[in-house]
């Protein structure tokens, strides 16, 4: 008696009809892991935060979320952004005690 392996009803590309799906939930448990590694669930709750990216470099971003708009400036004091042009003011220092003292210049 001879048997068959695959049933005449059996669709062989059936198996892997599914690799969406698993491929929908990889994506999304890597986007919880990344949110989560680098501290960024800020950007998902409902409160108004300011983070500042890459301090005191050339490629410095202050990042700002007022309600639900988020607002990215790249201080530059030669490039004009969006209309409006800005100039260095001041520096501030961050004492030992952790208090900040603005100098304007």
């Amino acid at each position: 008696m001879k048997r068959r392996l695959i049933k005449e009803d059996d669709d062989p590309i059936s198996v892997v009809s599914n690799l969406f799906d698993v491929a929908m939930v990889f994506a999304v448990a890597l986007m919880v892991a990344l949110v989560t590694r680098y501290n960024m669930t800020e950007v998902f709750s409902q409160e108004d935060y300011t983070m500042v990216k890459n301090p005191g470099k050339e490629n410095m971003e202050i990042i700002t979320k007022e309600g639900n708009k988020i607002n990215r400036y790249t201080p530059s004091e030669t490039r004009e952004q969006a209309g409006k042009r800005g100039k260095k003011v001041g520096i501030a220092y961050e004492l030992e005690n952790g208090e900040i003292i603005y100098v304007p210049e």
